[in-house]
């Protein structure tokens, strides 16, 4: 079970609120569970992997979620 003292900021340094992940809404890209699950919680956006939900969720301020949108539909991390 994630909780706030399981999350992790992305990458601007910036202080985050204690967010209380324990009642995400997680949602996946794909049928049924994902390897990546998303929720919106207090104007922020966690990232989990869905195979291992109780592992550290990173958490993004909206700015860097749509930055992170942006460069994958441009192929930015694409790895093949």
């Amino acid at each position: 079970m994630a909780n706030s003292t399981m999350t992790q900021h992305a990458w601007s340094g910036q202080d985050l609120p204690d967010l209380d992940l324990s009642r995400a809404d997680w949602r996946s890209g794909s049928q049924g569970v994902g390897d990546v699950e998303i929720a919106f919680v207090e104007g922020f956006i966690a990232m989990r992997n869905g195979r291992r939900p109780e592992a550290p969720s990173i958490v993004f301020t909206p700015a860097e979620w749509r930055a992170f949108v942006v460069n994958a539909r441009d192929g930015e991390f694409d790895l093949t």
